[in-house]
């Protein structure tokens, strides 16, 4: 067996999950904007490529009986890489959009596949003690690739646009770069990670009916009202995400603010994505300290109300770009905290004897909650105007603040116990 040594694989391995979410959910609007894909077709079938973390709850019980979390893990990373480098060998192809979303939603079922197995060697390979001790690495490194993805990635495409005139030789070689990174990443978790589990052991381990447990999920108190929170709590943000940053691109006659690809990367994927880390760990601070009850309508308001700022941008189109700068920043740093606060109540709504797989459910209804509206974003943003599209985005919000103020959980859910 492999010595364990956690700080050499860990942060790579959580890179790893966070990457081609990155690439596949975010970077792929950005791509498809740049090549000349209009609105309704981005917003209804990059939303589609959620579905498979939407549905990860109904396969994952194979991951836990058919072969290790290494292999699983392992094998799906490679299958990630594929995925990219022939995206990045056929954009220049007939028919491209088809066959590149055909691929990415084999890139995006190897991804889910590649969460819940490397979810599962965590607790695997680390004693409990470890897993809480190396929980904000994950965190971390994981915003890392958030980061890379959407930042740096973006800022090469454009640079890459800059250089050739030419979007899709740019964006050509950009995924193919991204297929570099992630055999790289492959080839290092292979020499890295411990074999922790033995295929014999697996088949022998315990096989409970997942119908059991999917059906536990939904006897627990409340749920009605906690399903429907988990699925409209993001009905302005889905659409929102999806219609950003063609809004960002698209020039002014058209409503957008006319930014270069370049740009959107150094503004939303690289400033935003810093906003957004810094308001997720300053969430986790302020909900320890105080306790969710005391906080979460505040950091939910804090969430929402940025919206405002893009309102005001798509009406009055000012020329300083920092402008952007703060109306993105914001936003992002408002997430963060809201997101912060959203994720702590799918912990509490997961707790019981089958929490890994109730978790699970309850991201599964968080994905769902995403891809749906998203699908709808790119039609209602063509016929509102982004103007209009955005106080819809505003308003779309409501309903989950009002659900909301109706959850039933422990006052002082979150907050650090203190050590007598």
């Amino acid at each position: 067996m492999k010595e364990n040594k956690p700080w050499y694989w860990i942060p790579f391995l959580n890179f790893s999950s966070g990457f081609p979410y990155a690439i596949i959910i975010s970077v792929s609007v950005i791509m498809y904007k740049d090549l000349g894909v209009d609105n309704q077709d981005i917003g209804f079938y990059t939303s589609l490529l959620y579905l498979p973390w939407v549905i990860k709850p109904i396969w994952s019980p194979f991951i836990d009986l058919y072969a290790t979390k290494r292999k699983w893990f392992l094998a799906m990373q490679l299958l990630i890489a594929i995925t990219f480098l022939i995206v990045g060998m056929t954009i220049s192809f007939n028919h491209f959009f088809i066959l590149s979303l055909a691929l990415f939603w084999v890139g995006a079922f190897a991804s889910a596949s590649n969460d819940v197995a490397s979810d599962g060697y965590y607790m695997l390979a680390l004693a409990k003690e470890q897993q809480a001790f190396f929980l904000g690495i994950r965190s971390t490194f994981y915003r890392l690739s958030m980061l890379t993805g959407n930042g740096l990635i973006v800022i090469l495409a454009g640079f890459l646009e800059n250089k050739f005139g030419d979007n899709t030789k740019a964006w050509s070689y950009t995924m193919i770069f991204v297929a570099l990174i992630a055999i790289s990443l492959t080839i290092y978790n292979f020499f890295s990670t411990p074999k922790v589990e033995e295929t014999t052991e697996v088949e022998t381990s315990q096989k409970t009916s997942f119908s059991e447990v999917f059906t536990s999920f939904f006897q627990k108190k409340q749920i009605g009202i906690a399903v429907a929170f988990i699925l409209l709590f993001r009905l302005g943000e889905s659409q929102l995400l999806k219609m950003l940053t063609p809004f960002l691109i698209d020039n002014k006659t058209k409503g957008g603010m006319g930014l270069a690809t370049e740009d959107v990367g150094i503004i939303y994927g690289t400033f935003g994505v810093i906003a957004l880390v810094i308001g997720g760990i300053l969430g986790g601070i302020i909900i320890s300290k105080g306790g969710l009850r005391k906080w979460m309508l505040r950091m939910f308001l804090a969430m929402h109300l940025p919206i405002i700022g893009f309102i005001l941008l798509a009406y009055f189109h000012p020329t300083s770009v920092y402008y952007i700068y703060a109306a993105v920043i914001a936003e992002q740093f408002g997430y963060g905290l809201g997101f912060a606060a959203f994720m702590m109540y799918l912990i509490y709504i997961a707790e019981g004897e089958s929490k890994t797989s109730h978790y699970a459910i309850a991201t599964g209804f968080m994905a769902l909650g995403m891809m749906l509206p998203g699908m709808a974003s790119g039609f209602i943003q063509e016929y509102l105007g982004y103007g209009n599209f955005f106080i819809w985005v505003f308003l779309a919000t409501i309903p989950g603040l009002i659900l909301s103020q109706y959850l039933d959980y422990p006052d002082e859910y979150g907050k650090k116990v203190e050590e007598k």
